[in-house]
């Protein structure tokens, strides 16, 4: 198979130059990411090539400037932007390209850049880009030198205006730059659609898009070749549009093949073929574009929910931010691998790209390993929901900005609806029926093969505009789940998905009892402040917003109706930002099922117990508590049909689950020992769990995820960080500080612990330890060799361990 070129070639000097082997290469795609200039501030100047950026700090991209700052209530982008800094910043690189590059196309691809950016080229002025979260590039070809002349690309970023966002945003390119190098004649930007319109066990037909570009603007013909290989590299299906005259400067061609007995995508069984679709004149190659396929079906049935590929399937999923803990918001491949790693071993099926655009790295993720997505442009239209926010530009530019997002997205397997907006306030006037009408309007332009949604929180027809347009293809509710009986009656022939629901709320290994008290933290929107005076929430599953509900009931509601197509769990992981119930200074959410730091709290298990087959066990609390506390013990399982809690080899009774309940329960008087929970299935012992009282720290354990990575100056080894006792017990109340050493092949990414009232800094070499745990990353040089940590604290047994970077 002849894949898609692309070279990455990056000089220690900071100059980064195109090689073009031969003229009849098709394309080259260089990432342009190494060995940046960057300032923290504004200076009109920068823009200028002869400007000297000498004294300015040296890095690579991704970058997110604003994780790198300290903690602060000062700052304009509240807590609930996360307490760091934004501001202004510049950024320049210098680059050649070579004298054969003459006569070809040349242009800057950026992934993202947070926010408000503007470029220039060689002093040229190329153009600004609002939204932090869409993908845009520019022509660089009329303002380019050629040959051993260096090119200066200067880009602005302009994110001071605050706040600007209900959650942490970031600040800086902190998506990845590429450069691209094509013929005159290629495939325009995200020219190439493949959809498959007729799928079968026996056959799948394969629909092939492409819009040329014919910058020379020459009359002539072209042909198009398609050819489609499966995972092993063999071609299944080939063919040749022969032909296609080249009339206008953008000409669209269409072909159609044949894979016959196709290997269907799905969740399970996540199998991609490759697309090679070819621009050719005579036997010359001009252009070439490769496209990852998934081939699969999937429809909504108002009373039956989704299904795939045939068959039904309950959406299993959480809403996810886009920052990346202790790595803010710079996009990292392994970083967002992992997040779906744990969220794969919880259950889930599902992600929501809650509010905005992902990282095109995350969709290929979730083809390569199973996961629908719910692909959403906006959380918010001409109504704005803060001073500053995208509101200010929705007029001018939501009709590119959502476009764009969907013809860059819209090859992805994974991408299985599109979400125009998440609980827009137009859905209170009558404007939500206009603005619906245009933006599914343009979704449908791109796509028509998906459907459109918006997440919704007015669940009566009469009051809600948004539904009243009948633009949606699916109505998404927020909440009020105690709605969902009714939707079939008040929306008749709809079909539903819960987009969003829970906003329960943990600090990960905290209790309070009594665990079934519920307690609404806000009460309401009008109520002060409620909650711990040490800002801390129990884990108990028993706390959480007034417009939100546990996580046992959110998913229980829509367990029960055939009707609801899945679940969309606010969050998936707690993010920067938002961290409700508290003020200042809490600095990050308290919605995660996983915490910043990536550690699972025990609602985690609940949604193993219930989204997956394989038996688990997990009991909890800890087992340090006052002589005589009545602790109220709670057991998550499934694979068995009771469980029995024994205490110090004494028996407290055999519980099973009952009605609708996701827990077994006992209420046992504290003392030291060892708690054991032993399930069972037809009285035969299935998985036994042991909780023991732990003594005073005594030394670290350190364990990675990955022992060997790659070294590619982005490879990422995750170090958990354990405070264990003399026993080698967990000790879930230890906080004792971390210090952090390491040589050879790798650096400290960052350091986190999961707390959200943490003030210390993601960038230092130690970090206190929450409730025994805290974590290092580890990121790969540009070099092989040995990685070694040693993690030391004041009292305690240190711990070392060698990562691989090869």
């Amino acid at each position: 198979m002849k894949a898609l070129i692309k070279r990455y070639i990056g000089l220690g000097t900071g100059l980064l130059c195109l090689a073009l082997t031969s003229a009849a290469q098709p394309r080259v795609v260089t990432g342009l990411n190494k060995d940046w200039k960057f300032f923290l501030g504004d200076t009109a100047s920068a823009k200028n090539p002869g400007f000297s950026v000498a004294a300015w700090k040296s890095l690579d991209l991704p970058h997110d400037w604003s994780i790198e700052g300290a903690f602060s209530e000062q700052h304009p982008a509240t807590h609930n932007g996360g307490s760091l800094p934004t501001g202004i910043g510049w950024y320049r690189k210098n680059f050649t390209v070579p004298a054969a590059s003459r006569g070809k196309r040349v242009y800057i691809n950026f992934d993202g850049v947070q926010s408000n950016s503007e470029v220039w080229i060689n002093g040229h002025y190329l153009g600004k880009r609002p939204n932090g979260y869409t993908s845009f590039r520019y022509e660089l070809t009329p303002y380019l030198e050629f040959g051993s002349e260096k090119n200066t690309l200067s880009v602005k970023v302009d994110n001071s205006a605050q706040p600007a966002s209900r959650w942490y945003t970031g600040s800086g390119i902190y998506r990845k730059v590429w450069l691209l190098t094509t013929n005159p004649v290629a495939f325009d930007q995200w020219g190439v659609f493949v959809t498959t319109p007729k799928v079968s066990s026996a056959s799948a037909t394969v629909r092939v898009k492409s819009s040329i570009l014919n910058a020379a603007k020459k009359a002539g013909s072209v042909s198009i070749r398609t050819t489609i290989y499966d995972a092993s590299g063999k071609k299944v299906a080939t063919k040749t549009a022969a032909g296609i005259a080249l009339k206008d400067s953008l000409q669209i061609s269409y072909n159609e093949l044949i894979v016959r007995n196709p290997r269907l995508w799905s969740v399970k069984d996540p199998y991609l073929y490759r697309v090679t679709t070819q621009v050719l004149k005579g036997s010359t190659v001009l252009d070439e574009e490769s496209t990852a396929l998934g081939i699969r079906s999937f429809h909504f049935d108002a009373t039956k929910g989704f299904f795939l590929n045939g068959a039904p399937l309950k959406i299993l999923g959480v809403c996810n931010h886009h920052d990346l803990g202790a790595l803010g918001a710079a996009f990292n491949t392994r970083a967002a691998e992992r997040q779906l790693e744990i969220l794969k071993a919880m259950g889930t099926n599902a992600i929501r790209t809650a509010h905005n655009p992902p990282a095109p790295e995350l969709l290929d993720l979730c083809d390569r390993m199973g996961f629908l997505v719910m692909d959403e442009a906006f959380d918010m239209w001409r109504k704005r929901k803060n001073k500053q926010d995208y509101h200010q530009h929705f007029s001018e530019w939501s009709r590119r900005d959502l476009a764009d997002m969907v013809r860059r997205d819209r090859n992805h397997p994974s991408v299985f609806m599109w979400s125009i907006g998440n609980e827009i306030r137009e859905q209170f006037d009558s404007t939500g029926i206009t603005i619906t009408r245009e933006l599914a309007d343009i979704v449908r332009s791109e796509d028509s093969t998906r459907p459109v949604t918006s997440a919704l929180t007015e669940n009566f027809p009469e009051k809600n505009f948004i539904y009243q347009s009948g633009a949606l293809d699916v109505l998404g509710f927020n909440y009020k789940l105690e709605a969902y009986g009714d939707l079939p009656t008040r929306f008749p022939g709809q079909k539903f998905l819960a987009t969003e629901t829970s906003s329960a709320l943990a600090t990960r290994g905290h209790y309070d009892m009594p665990s079934d008290s519920n307690r609404l933290w806000p009460p309401d929107s009008k109520s002060p402040f409620t909650g711990n005076t040490d800002l801390t929430v129990s884990a108990y599953d028993h706390v959480y917003a007034y417009w939100g509900s546990s996580h046992e009931d959110g998913w229980k509601a829509v367990k029960k109706y055939p009707h609801m197509a899945g679940i969309f769990v606010w969050a998936g992981f707690d993010f920067l930002g938002e961290p409700v119930p508290y003020p200042w200074p809490a600095r990050s959410s308290y919605y995660g099922v996983v915490d910043l730091a990536g550690f699972p709290k025990d609602a985690y298990y609940m949604y193993q117990s219930e989204w997956t087959g394989k038996p688990m066990l997990h009991l909890f609390p800890h087992w340090n508590w006052e002589e005589g506390k009545l602790v109220d013990v709670w057991a998550y399982y499934n694979g068995a049909d009771e469980v029995e809690l024994f205490l110090n080899g004494r028996s407290l009774g055999s519980k099973k689950k009952r009605g609708d309940s996701l827990h077994v329960q006992w209420r046992v008087p504290f003392e030291p020992g060892t708690l054991m929970a032993v399930s069972r299935l037809k009285a035969k012992t299935v998985l036994t769990k042991e909780i023991k009282t732990a003594g005073q720290p005594a030394r670290i354990e350190l364990i990675a995820d990955r022992k060997t990575i790659k070294a590619d100056g982005e490879d990422l080894s995750f170090v958990t960080v354990r405070v264990l006792d003399a026993e080698g017990n967990l000790v879930l109340h230890a906080g004792n500080l971390v210090k952090f050493t390491i040589r050879g092949a790798g650096e400290l990414a960052g350091v986190d612990n999961g707390l959200q009232t943490s003030m210390e800094s993601f960038k230092a070499p130690q970090r206190k330890a929450y409730n025994g745990l805290c974590l290092a990353i580890i990121r790969s040089t540009g070099s092989s060799g040995q990685v070694v940590l040693q993690a030391t604290s004041e009292g305690l047994k240190p711990a070392t361990i060698t990562i691989t970077s090869k």
